[in-house]
């Protein structure tokens, strides 16, 4: 299990230093970029995510939340091991954006709203390394883990078969939810507000990965 704690839940003003808390104990930092139209809320665009990206050592998993990913997806300082996820709803071509990701150097990601069938992303397991599994509506932290997404996961996993595909699981994630999401089969979950949220950080992801023992 890794964890990748989303920086959506930090605080802006301090982002390197909230990031810097928790570097030495995660595996990878989450950036929620949002366009206030894919989703009705806005957050950081590429100057703020490149900003930190010399300065931190750990990967990268972009989500892009946002209408027309194709115009941002090269816009980002990538690392090997940074991925790049989209949006199967989002417009343009899957293909072409699939393209784009590689050709930017990054790892390909994909994923789809709660509401949105597994079918829609199944055509293209075979080109992304990254799927995101939504536990929440996108678009805010700190909302209530939706009890069916571990019925996605199963599924999601089944799907996947032997291909070399991580499965993220991002909204919700707290020391309740934690277990049975990496029980139905995730390999990387995103916890916002169960990190950030925490006054001792340290203590609080020693918590979570005691809760997937």
């Amino acid at each position: 299990m890794k964890l990748s704690p989303s920086l959506l839940s930090a605080d802006f003003s301090r982002l390197l230093d909230e990031a810097k808390s928790v570097e030495p104990h995660v595996e990878r930092f989450h950036w929620d970029v949002m366009d206030g139209h894919f989703v009705p809320n806005l957050t950081f665009g590429p100057p703020v995510v490149n900003a930190l990206r010399s300065k931190l050592d750990l990967p990268f998993d972009i989500h892009l939340m946002i209408d027309h990913p194709d115009r941002y997806a090269d816009r980002f300082d990538i690392h090997p091991d940074d991925v790049i996820i989209f949006h199967i709803e989002s417009e343009g071509d899957p293909g072409a954006m699939i393209d784009l990701i590689r050709q930017r150097g990054a790892r390909c990601g994909i994923t789809l709203r709660p509401g949105t069938g597994l079918d829609a992303i199944a055509p293209w397991l075979d080109h992304v390394t990254y799927v995101l599994v939504m536990s929440v509506e996108p678009g805010f932290g700190g909302q209530t883990f939706i009890p069916e997404s571990l019925d996605r996961i199963r599924e999601l996993r089944r799907l996947i078969d032997t291909r070399d595909i991580d499965i993220a699981v991002d909204g919700g994630i707290n020391v309740n939810t934690i277990g049975p999401a990496v029980a139905a089969g995730a390999d990387i979950l995103v916890a916002g507000s169960a990190v950030f949220g925490a006054s001792d950080r340290l203590s609080a992801i020693r918590t979570l990965r005691a809760a997937c023992a």
